[in-house]
């Protein structure tokens, strides 16, 4: 007897798993919260509002090859690669913290969950964030005056993002980032910027990702531009790959907010891969 109602209890069983699994990209849990605007923890280059899970641990690894229009004597990029590697651990379900280093800077930041978009309830998702970063680039050769406080940067944002469907997810990122030492002589230290990016699921496990920023007062003399990324992500279990193009080879944001070199109308750009996996 036992044996025909485990058999006649299966198939909803089956049933009730396939919803679960339906349930994890889209709108779940009894707070009624939204999940999944973003399932990556940056879009391209700008942070997402998603946070690591209580006790999950990421490790990524983040790289820019140099710029395409090195041509064949720069191999297109292979040749001027930079690397940030990154761990990133979700102290609860609202904190996230994280210590990265590439060859262009340390950086040490947290990342704070403030509300969470709710159906039929507030609107939007609302996370800040917070990093403190050491500028690897400046050499005592060269800057022989040179202090540690000159290599601090110090960046702050807010990180406003919608789920509008099971396809599109936007956000918006006020920023502020103050840089101890800057090359432009007219730039102010303390620079703002918006940041804006958006997400598009056009298939199961495939996401096309944009993410631009704008300066607010960079220097009327600055050689440097704003940033403009645009890449796909592919979910694949425990990983999610992003491979991406952008004007921007610097990872940290100082780096792609304020120093950004490339160009997209001139073909200086710089493709690239994020790489995560949570253990």
């Amino acid at each position: 007897m036992k044996k025909i109602t485990l058999l006649l209890l299966l198939p909803f069983t089956l049933i009730a798993q396939e919803d679960l699994l339906k349930d994890v990209d889209s709108v779940s849990n009894s707070k009624n919260k939204v999940e999944s605007a973003f399932k990556a923890l940056k879009i391209v280059n700008l942070e997402s509002t998603k946070l690591a899970a209580k006790g999950d641990l990421y490790f990524i690894v983040a790289h820019r090859f140099g710029s395409l229009k090195e041509g064949f004597e720069g191999a297109y990029g292979l040749d001027n690669a930079v690397t940030q590697l990154k761990f990133v651990y979700g102290l609860n379900d609202w904190f996230t913290i994280s210590a990265a280093r590439s060859e262009l800077a340390y950086d040490f930041s947290g990342k704070f969950l403030l509300k969470s978009q709710e159906e039929n309830g507030f609107p939007v998702a609302i996370a800040a964030f917070s990093s403190i970063g050491f500028n690897n680039t400046l050499k005592e050769s060269n800057y022989p005056k040179m202090e540690f406080k000159n290599r601090l940067i110090y960046v702050s944002q807010v990180l406003i993002s919608r789920k509008f469907n099971s396809k599109l997810s936007l956000e918006v990122a006020p920023t502020f980032f103050h840089e101890n030492f800057v090359v432009d002589d007219n730039q102010d230290n303390s620079q703002y910027a918006i940041g804006m990016g958006g997400r598009y699921k056009f298939a199961k496990r495939w996401s096309v990702n944009i993410d631009y920023a704008a300066h607010l007062n960079r220097s009327s003399t600055s050689s440097f531009k704003n940033p403009l990324s645009l890449g796909v992500d592919l979910e694949t279990g425990g990983h999610v790959f992003q491979m991406h193009f952008s004007s921007s080879q610097g990872i940290h944001e100082a780096g792609f907010l304020g120093n950004t070199t490339g160009d997209w109308t001139t073909g200086d750009i710089f493709f690239g891969f994020n790489l995560l996996r949570v253990f």
